[in-house]
């Protein structure tokens, strides 16, 4: 009988230690997946940061009909106000300017997603509404994950490639620059909000 309890408290010892393991192998794998995310999160961060004088993101823009529109960055350039909708797409796209739906392919696995340029283009002509003559621009920045095999259409741009498209230069300058677009600036500060 004592031998029995032995041997059981031994299993129970060894099925504790194998429940523990993996709770902590699955922590270990959940706290890397997080900690590779951020990095990337903040790689892109500094990265459109990087072209930009000053930037709001994740900001409602009113649409002109009661409704708001979601931009992820607003950006003041040397070049004037840049809207970016950043897609994290992993896979080849497949998509061009008159397509209703692009269509991305990882592997065996497709899918489909509606054509972003309408929606850039509204979110253009909304914030045109509020910006005086500030030239604005927009882009749909796609991660890199994504490969555009045929091409990439009109709006959009690899998030590798967004110094090139929109170089900021030396940063004193810009910020002279944009200094006679600071008050329309100042005015979208106050008006957008997060959304």
């Amino acid at each position: 009988m004592i031998m029995s309890s032995n041997v059981s408290e031994s299993w129970l010892i060894v099925g504790i230690a194998v429940a523990v393991g993996v709770l902590l192998g699955v922590a270990v794998s959940l706290g890397w997946r997080w900690y590779r995310q951020f990095r990337e999160r903040q790689r892109r961060r500094r990265r459109i940061e990087a072209v930009a004088v000053d930037h709001l993101r994740d900001v409602a823009l009113p649409d002109g009909s009661g409704g708001l529109l979601h931009v992820d960055y607003l950006l003041l350039t040397a070049h004037g106000l840049i809207i970016l909708d950043v897609r994290d797409i992993v896979g080849n796209v497949f998509g061009s300017d008159p397509m209703v739906e692009w269509i991305v392919m990882q592997g065996a696995r497709r899918f489909t997603f509606a054509n972003p340029q309408g929606a850039m283009y509204d979110r253009i002509a909304a914030l045109k509404t509020l910006a005086d003559d500030v030239p604005i621009d927009g882009r749909i920045v796609f991660g890199p994950g994504a490969k555009f095999p045929k091409g990439s259409p009109r709006l959009t741009l690899r998030e590798e490639s967004l110094e090139a498209e929109f170089p900021l230069g030396e940063r004193s300058q810009a910020e002279q620059l944009v200094e006679i677009w600071r008050g329309v600036w100042d005015r979208l500060r106050v008006q957008l909000a997060p959304s």
